[in-house]
């Protein structure tokens, strides 16, 4: 994942999907280990509250999918930069929608993030558009998201009652999919299908993610908003830098400056939500 396919038989080699399907089914399979054995506590005992969450579910399966499909094909930095542009929708939802009083340096920092996701793709020398239309999907997808647990009325669920019916509904709507989508005979095609070391690394990738989703969830349970927005962007930065020492990029000085036009956007975002401004 995060590498950039130099043409279009490359691609055809990585299949996207099959990962994503071993990742949700370990994480799933080790939260209900988890919670079985009482490491965790998890509450499903209103169905309604559950029916009232699976379009969040729906959504949460097109972030995975889609992010997975653009991680095959662009690097990691620019996905990041396209999926940071998600705080689009939720500020301008809360503006335009909700009426909400929003400052004008959160309204700058989005800018910032909208103008940075806006000219990548034009300064980008290895333009992918299946890569940008996943992140696409992605971006939109998150947003979604975000504006959904805006509005949902909480109840009895906690995060991980709602990340453990993310990945039940993952898994079968993910593995239901695979004959429709296609992605089953190009899985089939795969040809690292058979190598072990291609299997242990999506199980090493689901359980390095159940782990920082319980990180995730504990970080946000003891921590404030500005807090735990300053610990994720110092995560992505740390990622975003680290990145090309393991994959390919190729980047010109423009790419490099909406890279940092939407860590700057970012920064600036971090710093509303730290100071309420």
């Amino acid at each position: 994942r995060g590498r950039r396919a130099a043409s279009p038989s490359a691609s055809s080699t990585w299949p996207p999907a099959s990962p994503t399907r071993w990742q949700t089914l370990v994480g799933g399979l080790l939260l209900h280990i988890s919670w079985k054995l009482g490491w965790v506590e998890i509450n499903l005992c209103s169905r309604s509250e559950i029916l009232s969450w699976l379009p969040a579910s729906v959504l949460f399966v097109g972030i995975i999918y889609a992010g997975s499909r653009a991680l095959s094909r662009l690097p990691i930095p620019v996905f990041l930069t396209v999926h940071n542009a998600a705080e689009v929708i939720t500020c301008g939802f809360q503006k335009f929608v909700q009426k909400e009083q929003t400052s004008h340096l959160k309204v700058c920092s989005v800018l910032f993030l909208l103008a940075a996701a806006v000219c990548l793709p034009l300064c980008d020398t290895q333009f992918d558009p299946n890569g940008y239309l996943w992140a696409l999907i992605h971006l939109i997808c998150v947003g979604a998201y975000k504006v959904f647990h805006k509005l949902w009325k909480p109840g009895s669920l906690s995060d991980l009652d709602q990340q453990y019916i993310n990945y039940v509904f993952s898994v079968v709507l993910l593995a239901s999919a695979s004959h429709p989508a296609g992605d089953l005979f190009s899985a089939l095609d795969f040809p690292f299908l058979y190598f072990y070391r291609f299997h242990s690394s999506c199980c090493a990738s689901g359980l390095l993610g159940f782990f920082l989703m319980l990180h995730t969830v504990k970080l946000k349970s003891s921590t404030t908003s500005g807090q735990y927005a300053a610990w994720s962007f110092l995560a992505k930065v740390i990622t975003a830098s680290l990145s090309p020492f393991f994959f390919v990029m190729t980047a010109n000085v423009l790419t490099i400056s909406c890279l940092v036009i939407g860590g700057v956007g970012e920064a600036l975002l971090v710093y509303t939500e730290r100071t309420g401004t």
